[in-house]
């Protein structure tokens, strides 16, 4: 595996680390007490990984691929974590516009080899 190929697994990691703290974020939403700062402690804890990652990441590839990328791995993830555990619409069009994302940061990837 190239050094390259190993910063698109770093990219794709640190993408689910913010889709983490995203949901960090919902659930300290509706907390109270101790567990309102668990979930501001796991927020903190997810977003400094996610953007170590990032900046690994970005060190063979383009910036602007990768913090792309990085925004639409977050922005997928958050939406289908809030459509499973925050109850969140789950209409057509949220649903096309998800799968647009999808359809974008595959070809950012494939663009970028």
């Amino acid at each position: 595996m190239t050094f390259t190929n190993m910063n698109w697994i770093i990219l794709i990691i640190a993408g689910l680390f913010e889709v983490a703290f995203a949901a960090c974020l919902g659930k300290a939403k509706g907390a109270a007490g101790n567990v309102y700062y668990f979930w501001m402690a796991a927020f903190l804890v997810c977003l400094t990984v996610s953007m170590i990652l990032l900046y690994k990441a970005t060190q063979t590839l383009p910036i602007g691929t990768a913090y792309a990328v990085w925004t639409g791995i977050g922005a997928v993830g958050t939406a289908i974590v809030g459509i499973l555990f925050f109850k969140e619409p789950a209409d057509f069009w949220r649903l096309f516009f998800i799968f647009t994302l999808i359809a974008s940061i595959i070809g950012l990837k494939w663009v970028s080899m």
